[in-house]
């Protein structure tokens, strides 16, 4: 019951602000009630035990889409800002609004 309870609150969560990302330290936990941790994944993966932990920060599509799968749900689901509608990973600096190319320009 009170893991029903911990998923419910997560999924409220997740849900609630959907143009935010997803506390790191929500996926740590959904990560550790799943019965794994981090380093776990990291290794079981072929990555250093600290390697997955850089996405947690910073874009890394790859370890984006090992942590979500883990989770059972999209890796856009966990961070909406670094992914397109279309469900594909923002790619350079000036779709993801940081660095020194902060607008997204197109080419014409």
């Amino acid at each position: 019951r009170h893991i029903h309870l911990a998923y419910r609150i997560l999924e409220l969560r997740m849900t609630k602000t959907p143009s935010s990302d997803m506390n790191r330290h929500d996926i740590v936990a959904a990560i550790r009630k799943r019965g794994m941790t981090l380093s776990k994944l990291s290794q079981i993966n072929g990555y250093r035990s600290d390697a997955l932990r850089n996405a947690l920060n910073r874009p890394w599509p790859k370890a984006e889409a090992i942590i979500a799968a883990c989770l059972d749900i999209p890796p856009q689901t966990i961070w909406p800002t670094r992914y397109r509608p279309d469900g594909l990973p923002k790619s350079g600096r000036g779709e993801r609004k940081i660095g020194r190319n902060r607008t997204n320009t197109e080419s014409t």
